[in-house]
């Protein structure tokens, strides 16, 4: 494959920037929630407040993509796609946002074993959605590798699955109130969907890809 915008530098430099706030918010999340999980607030507002300004300007790029894609007449055959992908893939940013506002405003509370395996899977679904960025560029570059990414998303969603039911497990055998398991519960679904998120965004690159192979 070659490359998707071929000399369209302005766009190419665009989703490339778009690619760069994805991680950067996922990483900024994951920094954040570390924090958060420590008994860290002050670094958790200031990763929260960042992953709000990351994501305000993932939506610009993603509307300032779009209007290139069809003012400027690009790409005809392949518009959808692109556009698809990056609205599917702007979810990631919104979900890890709010997120981070649920953590702020209900603050929940730990054991330290929980925490523990809660914080495996922060990790875990950050590598899926690393794994999907890496798909995306190589989606818009034209890069072959881009199956062995592809691969890696669907394999950390899956050992983000694991993880949940680990955490669930924890949660449901103690001697909680009802309440609390299903407050926890909450955010062990929310934290997860965003690996759900990356998995359903890669399966769509998975048919883009052919698509523009054939």
């Amino acid at each position: 494959m070659i490359s998707l915008f071929g000399k369209t530098k302005a766009l190419e430099a665009q989703t490339e920037e778009f690619c760069n706030k994805v991680s950067e918010g996922s990483l900024a999340f994951k920094i954040g929630l570390s924090a958060y999980l420590a008994g860290d607030q002050e670094t958790f507002g200031e990763k929260q407040r960042h992953v709000s300004e990351v994501e305000t300007r993932g939506d610009q790029l993603r509307r300032d993509i779009q209007r290139r894609l069809y003012v400027e007449t690009l790409l005809p055959e392949s518009r959808g796609d692109v556009l698809e992908v990056l609205e599917n893939t702007d979810q990631i940013l919104n979900a890890c946002e709010s997120a981070m506002w649920q953590f702020f405003i209900e603050k929940p509370e730990f054991a330290d074993e929980v925490a523990a395996e809660f914080t495996k899977l922060v990790n875990t679904v950050v590598a899926s959605v690393d794994a999907l960025v890496s798909a995306l560029r190589a989606f818009f570059r034209g890069d072959p590798s881009i199956s062995d990414h592809m691969h890696k998303v669907i394999f950390y969603e899956t050992e983000a699955d694991k993880i949940n039911h680990r955490v669930l497990g924890l949660v449901f055998d103690s001697d909680s109130d009802l309440s609390y398991k299903n407050q926890i519960r909450h955010f062990v679904l929310h934290i997860d969907n965003i690996a759900d998120i990356a998995e359903d965004v890669a399966d769509r690159l998975a048919i883009f890809s052919l698509k523009r192979a054939i």
